[in-house]
């Protein structure tokens, strides 16, 4: 029995790999792992966290996570402690094959800041697995073989590596058989059945025996096959090939019936001894019998199948003669058939680790995902490049081999572009390239961003007083180019106080939803002219944003109020009946009714008239002034006293009226009459020492028209002891059609025309705007209604024109007459009229 030890390696070829091995350790910079194949699950690979100088308490907020590189998912890492240990069992044979060195890549990422590590698994081989025989060895040997005949055997293989693929072979006793093991140019090995003993057919035809295999693993496994050697009778010379090796290179994709290689053997012997038929031996994959097809008469090769370098690279094509002798004889040689790598692959994309959707307030560097990238074929035809468009906010980094990462390059904005459609390109370096695509849809995710925004800086609404509690005033509305929540927008009050420090809640509310604002209790024009308030709209985002509006809501004066008449006699200071003497001839003035209107312009513009016309009898009543004159001389026949009823009417709708009885006792004496005109000069209350300019300005919609009229009237009067109106500020009121309005600062003067006397048909109406608005100024850019005005009413006589007027604080013009209303004149007519004016003996006409 002979015993046979194969070395798989040289010792040469060790030490090429053990010092690559240790270059490769030195010069990755990589945290490297060994561990034996079939390792169970939980096994403890290594302390992965301590090793990368990460601490256990920063894995988690860090975003620890693992990536294999395409050989499966074995490893894992307790978040809890930093250990590395076995998912599932590795085997090496599956995962390496044959390969010397087999190695598990893992990238492991953490953010905050971004970091990524590359760690090495090393799969360390077991002897798991025995060594194998293709088939049984049938063999035809001739008894005319003399001794050192060799017979090749096909060899046991061993899918494990190193001195577990250690192979020795041992054959069962026999005398005339013994194994031989060498190994050619190439270092490969050739198991070969010797002969040692003349064979004798007629003694033993048929041989049987058992040739067994052992590794060199610990324990060491075997296999066994049976050798059956039929002994034939003398037909002693075999084929025999001019070489024994033929060393053939092919290009990969070569058509079906590409000629590999003519075969020629020769046998010494005659007749059909030495007629040969050719035969491929062997049915393995690197055997070629799939991919080639020998014609057995000819002895060509030709190409049968699929050549494929990326499965295949190398064939070794074992072809045996056979002489028609009887027996047959046989004689082998090989064909070594490398094939050529082309540019036959496109590069593979596969995409891991997707960070989706991206927020748009996420930084430059932010990870999106990894993409891994291969090609099959070897050489420039394997190298690859990855490329994604310019023009896109992101950007690829290579991070270990053929991985890259693709990271956000600038900031992102959702409201301009809400999702990205990225098209990762890779391309190898081959002639020609290819190339292949996959698209990534990068969505983008909203933050809360963006405050809500109002279309208009200001709102204005105009309400009648004594509106309707819970009315629906106005609708405000804002937007917010955010999603979701970030978009849903609830609007509010901004609280504040309002006159005596009444909040302003207690005024209006604003619905939440809709910005629907109601009235929450009846307005009063007399209390309260304009209320600015603020409405805050507000997002659901977190932290939420918010946007503020001014709201100018004014309040429209309406006729609520009817006239006030002070008691007949006040005016002189005594009450009684007016004595008036019965010389007093037409136009003599006896007597004044005094009225007052809590309302505001037209419905507070009064007008006097006696109630029966029939019972006036020689007096009337000023329409306007409210004096009582005699229309023509006094007669006896009048009788010694007169009852006369004043209506007093507001010029509103509906008007409101107040009636005043008026007694007149007719007396002899003019001593007893007590009426002085200067008297009466005084009773209209303290007049201010002022020079006037008035300027009336018509405007029309279009703006074309402007009529424009100065009056300079400088007024002396002198002070009395009553007071007729008191102070307040007048309301400047620029109209047009469509209703824009605007104020200044301003205050309202009492006019005297004449000298040393006051025109009673001049009056002026003040209405009662608050002392202070917010922040205790008036400001700019307000708004009132056409009610709201300082009037000057002259009486024509027949007429009256009610002139709008202010008087601006700082201005020594006087007025600034920016409104005219008319009741039954127009300005044409006006003018027309030449009305005058008189002061310091000056007469502006108009």
């Amino acid at each position: 029995m002979a015993l046979l030890w194969r070395d798989s390696l040289g010792t040469g070829q060790l030490l090429r790999l053990v010092l690559l091995h240790t270059a490769w350790e030195v010069g990755s910079g990589q945290v490297r792992y060994s561990l034996p194949e079939e390792s169970k699950h939980g096994t403890f690979v290594g302390r992965l966290a301590q090793d990368l100088g990460l601490e256990v308490s920063e894995l988690v907020p860090r975003m620890f996570r693992m990536v294999s590189k395409g050989r499966g998912d074995y490893f894992e890492v307790n978040l809890q402690s930093g250990v590395l240990f076995v998912k599932s069992p590795v085997d090496r044979e599956e995962v390496c094959g044959q390969s010397p060195l087999c190695a598990i890549d893992l990238e492991v990422i953490v953010d905050k800041p971004l970091r990524i590590f590359h760690v090495e698994v090393e799969i360390q081989d077991i002897n798991d697995n025995a060594p194998v025989f293709p088939v049984n060895e049938e063999l035809r040997i001739s008894e005319s073989r003399p001794p050192d005949s060799r017979f090749p055997l096909e060899g046991a293989s061993d899918a494990d590596i190193g001195t577990n693929s250690l192979l020795t072979y041992k054959l069962s006793s026999s005398e005339h058989f013994t194994l031989d093991l060498q190994k050619n140019e190439e270092g490969r090995e050739f198991l070969a059945l010797v002969v040692k003993k003349p064979l004798d057919r007629e003694e033993t035809a048929m041989h049987r025996l058992l040739l067994i295999s052992t590794d060199g693993g610990k324990p060491e496994l075997t296999g066994t096959v049976q050798l059956v050697i039929t002994v034939l009778d003398v037909n002693d010379n075999a084929p025999v090939f001019n070489q024994s090796v033929y060393k053939i290179r092919l290009f990969e994709n070569a058509a079906n019936g590409t000629l590999v290689i003519k075969l020629n053997a020769t046998d010494l012997d005659d007749g059909i001894n030495k007629d040969i038929m050719y035969s491929i031996r062997g049915s393995a994959t690197h055997s070629g019998s799939a991919v080639f097809s020998l014609l057995p008469d000819t002895g060509e090769i030709r190409v049968n199948g699929l050549l494929d370098f990326e499965d295949t690279n190398l064939y070794e094509v074992r072809v045996q003669a056979t002489d028609r002798g009887n027996p047959p004889m046989v004689g082998q040689c090989t064909i070594l058939v490398e094939v050529l790598d082309l540019n036959d692959n496109t590069p593979e994309l596969a995409v891991t680790s997707l960070s989706l959707p991206v927020p748009e307030d996420a930084p430059p560097g932010t990870v999106v995902a990894l993409i891994s990238v291969s090609d099959r074929d070897s050489g420039d035809n394997g190298k690859v490049t990855c490329s994604i468009p310019p023009d896109l906010p992101f950007q690829l980094v290579s991070t270990f081999k053929n991985y890259h990462s693709l990271v956000l390059a600038e900031a992102v904005d959702r409201e301009r572009v809400f999702e990205y459609k990225i098209l990762v390109t890779a391309r190898d370096e081959g002639a020609p390239s290819l190339s292949a695509s996959s698209s990534i849809l990068v969505p983008i995710a909203d933050v809360n961003d963006n405050a809500p925004a109002f279309p208009q800086p200001v709102y204005t609404v105009f309400v009648k007083e004594n509106n309707r509690p819970g009315a629906h005033l106005l609708s405000v509305s804002a937007s917010d180019p955010d999603v979701r929540e970030n978009a849903f927008v609830s609007y509010s009050v901004v609280e504040r106080s309002v006159g005596e420090q009444q909040p302003v809640s207690s005024y209006i509310s604003v619905h939440s939803e809709s910005g629907h604002i109601y009235g929450l209790q009846p307005f009063d024009y007399e209390e309260l002219q304009v209320l600015q308030f603020q409405v805050s709209a507000r997002d659901a985002g977190f932290p939420s944003l918010c946007g503020n509006v001014t709201v100018q809501l004014f309040v429209l004066d309406e006729n609520d109020n009817a006239p006030a008449v002070s008691p007949p006699g006040s005016g002189r200071g005594s009450p009684g009946p007016e004595l008036v003497p019965l010389s007093a001839g037409a136009g003599h003035v006896v007597g004044k009714v005094r009225a007052v209107d809590a309302d505001s312009g037209y419905n507070a513009w009064l007008r006097y008239e006696v109630q029966e016309a029939g019972a006036a009898g020689p007096f009337r009543v000023g329409v306007y002034s409210g004096e009582i004159s005699t229309t023509r001389a006094l007669e006896e026949a009048d009788g010694p006293s007169q009852r006369l009823v004043i209506l007093v009417k507001d010029h509103g709708e509906p008007a409101l009226s107040a009636t005043a009885t008026v007694s007149l006792s007719l007396v002899e004496s003019p001593q007893a009459v007590k009426w002085d005109s200067r008297q009466r000069v005084g009773s209209e209350g303290p007049l201010v020492d002022m020079n006037v300019s008035l300027m009336i300005a018509i405007c029309s919609l279009s703006g074309l028209f402007v009529l424009v009229i100065v009056v300079y009237v400088g007024l002396r009067c002198h002070p009395g002891p009553e007071v007729m109106c008191g102070p307040g500020k007048a309301t400047v009121v620029c109209s047009s059609e469509v209703g824009s309005w605007s104020y200044s600062q301003r205050q309202s003067r009492n006019l005297c025309v004449g000298e040393g006397t006051a025109k009673n048909d001049l009056m002026v109406f003040s209405p009662n705007f608050p002392q202070s608005w917010e922040n205790g100024e008036a400001r700019k850019g307000q708004v009132f209604t056409p009610n709201a005005l300082g009037m000057l009413c002259l009486d024509l006589g027949d007429a009256c024109i009610q002139i709008a007027f202010s008087v601006p604080e700082d201005s020594e013009a006087g007025f600034n007459i920016v409104d005219t209303r008319d009741r039954g004149l127009d300005i044409p007519q006006v003018v027309s009229r030449r009305t005058r004016l008189v002061s310091d003996s000056k007469v502006l006409r108009h």
